[in-house]
């Protein structure tokens, strides 16, 4: 008789893995929608808290809690006495379908996934106390379920995979480009490969689009209204090359990445749709709902040279960055710089309001702050050679400097300029005495901004600080 907690368990993760099996084929699951709900509702500091904990892991660790979520809530379902079970089984399913058709992931395959790990803790909450089916009966099915949902999910993914690669190169695929710094030990390449490109966002798992069946859609308080397939935004798009940086980029940290991207500029969009004396906010709408919303009258005057992109270094965007379009204004930190998997552009007044500001954000876009990161410190008979990547779009960077303690501030080599929205890499020797000894960089942006060594929060208007490293010699 399973009547302990070790059995509940096993039967719930038995309904776990029914779930995910289900909703494999679909591509979104009620893990998926559990941990959305999960970063839509949490406390901003506990947002800020995990990201700072958990880095590059972040959205591992949101699936992963939002699993361990649903199989304790199953556990305790099926562990309840029993006049309480079933109506605990069905209340969940229920809320389980629930979740799964909000309209920030609605997914039928999610919604199916819910209603079969409810089944499954029907049986389990009959058979585990009457016929005696062993724990590891449970636990076995629970974990094929669970094997079979990620293949099931690897092999959509490839052949999702394989639907990108027909778009075909979008950009060139020449040469990678130079600045004279090859060869560096430690120092971070010029172009960023795209697997190696950060990846924030509040979906625990990109959204499939059907590239053939995707339409640009710009509405709202415009002349004319346009309606463009992914081919059309191809031939007339661009390539510029920019670095893009997470609001949550702390001194030193790397959820920032140098890109030669590809695409539309925002002000040609808008020179089509003629927008109306009116309209004050571009509101950017990802494919779930998500917006993200731009200020106008900067866009079309070239303040902020915001692009609609559909290329990442010479090959179509990956899902992890928002294919088949996203929007790029470089010089705004990513979380204000517009969404990934675009379905629409809307033009309309100061009376939208977007995800991030109901949550306590600035409703102005935060404009990226000039900054130097250290990669490298190698000592050798020479000196210690210091190495690094700076950036401050859109106006480029002008000079980066070193400390040693807390000693004046010195100039170091910089490398050719890709351009000024971009990255620029610099390195220096230092002749440094025996010992241990802090290094400290900083940033000058052509403009004559100079990096701030207050070291602030990402939230609520973004970090600050000098990148520190210590030496040892």
């Amino acid at each position: 008789m399973l009547t302990n907690g070790g059995g509940s368990v096993a039967v719930g993760a038995a309904a776990l893995g029914a779930a995910e099996a289900v909703a494999a084929l679909g591509g979104v699951s009620l893990v998926d929608a559990v941990a959305r709900l999960m970063a839509d509702t949490a406390p901003i500091p506990v947002v800020e808290a995990t990201v700072a904990l958990t880095g590059r892991h972040e959205k591992r660790v949101s699936r992963f809690t939002a699993g361990a979520g649903v199989v304790a809530l199953a556990a305790a379902a099926v562990a309840a006495p029993s006049r309480l079970r079933d109506p605990a089984v069905v209340v969940l399913g229920v809320a389980g379908a629930a979740l799964a058709s909000r309209p920030a992931y609605r997914s039928g395959w999610a919604a199916a996934g819910a209603v079969a790990a409810a089944g499954v803790l029907a049986a389990g909450s009959r058979l585990c106390p009457t016929r005696g089916l062993g724990m590891a009966t449970w636990a076995s099915a629970g974990l094929g379920l669970l094997v079979a949902a990620r293949s099931a999910r690897r092999d959509h993914e490839r052949r999702y995979e394989e639907t990108i690669r027909r778009v075909g190169p979008v950009g060139a695929l020449g040469l990678a480009p130079e600045d004279g710094f090859e060869g560096e030990p430690g120092l971070s390449p010029l172009v960023t490969a795209g697997h190696r490109f950060y990846v924030a966002d509040v979906n625990p798992r990109p959204p499939r689009v059907d590239p053939d069946r995707w339409r640009l859609s710009i509405t709202g308080m415009v002349a004319h209204p346009l309606r463009l397939t992914l081919t059309e935004l191809i031939v007339d798009a661009v390539e510029f090359d920019a670095v893009m940086v997470c609001v949550h980029n702390r001194a030193g940290q790397r959820r920032v990445g140098n890109a030669r991207w590809t695409g539309v500029p925002l002000a040609d969009l808008l020179r089509h749709a003629m927008p109306e004396s009116g309209a004050t906010r571009l509101v950017t709408r990802a494919v779930d709902g998500y917006t993200i919303s731009l200020p106008v009258p900067p866009l079309r005057s070239g303040e902020l040279e915001g692009y609609l992109v559909v290329g990442m270094n010479g090959r179509p965007l990956d899902p992890a960055h928002g294919f088949p379009a996203r929007v790029f204004v470089p010089g705004l930190y990513g979380q204000y710089t517009g969404v990934k998997w675009l379905s629409e552009l809307q033009l309309t007044d100061d009376s939208h309001t977007d995800y991030w500001w109901r949550r306590g954000w600035t409703p102005e876009p935060i404009r990226v702050q000039p900054h130097a990161r250290i990669d490298a410190a190698v000592a050798g008979q020479a000196g210690t050679v210091v190495t690094g990547v700076a950036w401050a779009p859109p106006e480029g960077v002008a000079a980066v400097e070193v400390s040693v303690g807390q000693g004046e501030w010195r100039p170091t080599e910089l490398a050719a300029e890709l351009a000024p929205t971009a990255w620029r890499r610099w390195r220096t020797t230092l002749d440094l005495p025996p010992g241990k000894h802090t290094v400290r960089a900083r940033a000058v942006a052509n403009s004559g901004r100079v990096q701030s060594g207050d070291r602030k929060p990402p939230y609520p208007s973004g970090p600050s600080g000098f990148h520190a490293v210590t030496v040892s010699v």
